[in-house]
């Protein structure tokens, strides 16, 4: 519609030109009837002829002579002239829309050249109104025409539009809505065929990502298998080595001297096994509890984990505490004492491992938002495979054998109290954790 409304003033335009040019050439001829009879014919064929051509007047130059050829009353004064042999496409816009502006009847004088060579120039005055109607009728049609046309055309793009676009976009929004009633099924991932470019790339990278997704839910549902297997394995497993735990704790004291120098070993490695299916048996939960809460003093927590996994009786091995007296934290002191033992245990089978001498370092402190504990060691540092994977279950073990559940737990742990277990280094002098504990829980802040 826009490109027609910018064609339709230069048509208009042209159109006036033409009709004005056509007044001309019918003057012309009355005009020669005229000189065929010398002059010699009657008032009403004259009147005929003038109204014939829509003009009040007929001038004419020849051999260097102006010529009044035809003649009648004019009702008004000569409002304009207009010379149609000077005239610029602009100056006949511009008369074109004055025209159509104006609504009353002027008396115009046009000026052009005759057809044919038939004189130097020809010169009418004619009424403006006719002119006026012609052209309306014109703009009528055309604006029909183009009416027609933008009807066609729309609904050209309209089916072109619902072809290439909005039937392909239904078919990847049904596709997803059917992958998404079961996104484990490959059937459902979609197969891209629509001939639009960007449509097609759309549904490529819906294709991609289903089958990603897919892939991963199988991965994900084996993975949940194995781990159910796995654990029920490992409960068995834990009762029957408990059981020969006891066994191998009455051969310890044997007056057998090979047998009391092979059962340390033997006791140790059911403790270690005995410890393997418990870490699995925990992180194989769907989740732990939530924590319980309480204040309790830090220090006798940290003296209780030193005792227990005997820290201090490891040959090699020191422990040096550097926790204030008077630090109370508030949180779950089961699960905190967890994540302490499986940091500090990490750091006391890092320092074995070397068979050199070592210290396990605790602190602690407190800032106004929050507490935090920081437990390290001075052993070789982690390998860059299990720090890119460090609180991953199965994944972030740095020992041979280990089974990396440790951590994945006391990370889980960790966040369940609404805090961080970060890796602050690890490098040749040591490895160093922290553990940050909020002051402030959400149901604290909601009940403040």
């Amino acid at each position: 519609m826009l490109a027609e409304v910018l064609i339709f003033v230069p048509s208009i335009a042209r159109f006036r030109e033409d009709y004005l040019l056509l007044r001309l050439e019918k003057a012309q001829i009355a005009s020669l009837a005229l000189l065929a009879t010398d002059g010699m014919i009657s008032t009403e064929l004259e009147t005929e002829l003038l109204a014939n051509a829509d003009v009040y007047n007929v001038v004419l130059w020849r051999d260097q002579i102006r010529q009044l050829i035809l003649s009648s009353p004019v009702n008004s004064d000569i409002s304009a002239t207009y010379d149609l042999r000077i005239a610029t496409p602009l100056h006949l816009m511009r008369d074109a829309l004055v025209v159509l502006v104006d609504s009353q009847d002027h008396a115009v004088r046009v000026i052009g050249h005759p057809v044919q060579d038939a004189g130097f120039l020809i010169e009418v005055t004619m009424p403006t109104a006719p002119l006026r109607k012609a052209m309306l009728d014109y703009g009528l049609r055309v604006f029909m025409l183009s009416a027609l046309i933008s009807v066609v055309t729309a609904s050209l793009l309209f089916f072109a539009v619902r072809r290439l676009l909005v039937l392909p976009i239904r078919r990847v929004v049904e596709h997803m809505a059917l992958y998404a009633d079961a996104p484990e099924d490959a059937r459902r991932v979609i197969a891209p065929t629509s001939g639009v470019v960007e449509v097609r790339e759309a549904e490529e990278a819906l294709q991609s990502l289903q089958t990603q997704m897919t892939g991963a839910l199988r991965q994900k549902e084996r993975l949940a298998q194995l781990g159910s297997a796995v654990a029920k394995i490992s409960h068995d497993l834990r009762n029957i080595l408990t059981t020969a735990q006891l066994f191998a704790d009455r051969i310890e004291h044997s007056v057998d001297p090979v047998v009391a120098r092979i059962a340390p070993k033997l006791v140790g490695s059911i403790t270690r096994a005995v410890s393997l299916c418990e870490s699995t048996l925990a992180f194989g939960k769907a989740e732990e509890p939530s924590p319980r809460l309480s204040r309790f003093a830090l220090g006798p927590l940290v003296e209780e984990v030193i005792e227990a996994e005997a820290l201090g009786e490891r040959p090699g091995v020191s422990c040096l505490v550097d926790i204030p007296a008077g630090l109370i934290l508030r949180a779950d002191a089961e699960q905190l004492y967890r994540v302490l033992a499986n940091l500090m245990r990490n750091a006391m089978q890092a320092l074995e491992a070397t068979g050199k001498e070592g210290v396990i370092e605790v602190s602690a402190g407190e800032t106004d938002s929050a507490w935090w504990i920081r437990v390290g060691d001075t052993g070789p540092g982690l390998p860059l495979r299990a720090r890119e994977h460090l609180f991953t279950a199965f994944q972030g073990s740095a020992r041979k054998g280990g089974s990396g559940l440790g951590l994945a737990i006391a990370f889980e742990l960790v966040r369940g109290h609404g805090g961080r277990l970060e890796l602050l280094r690890s490098d040749e002098a040591g490895t160093e954790f922290i553990i940050h504990l909020p002051k402030m829980d959400g149901l604290e802040d909601a009940g403040q």
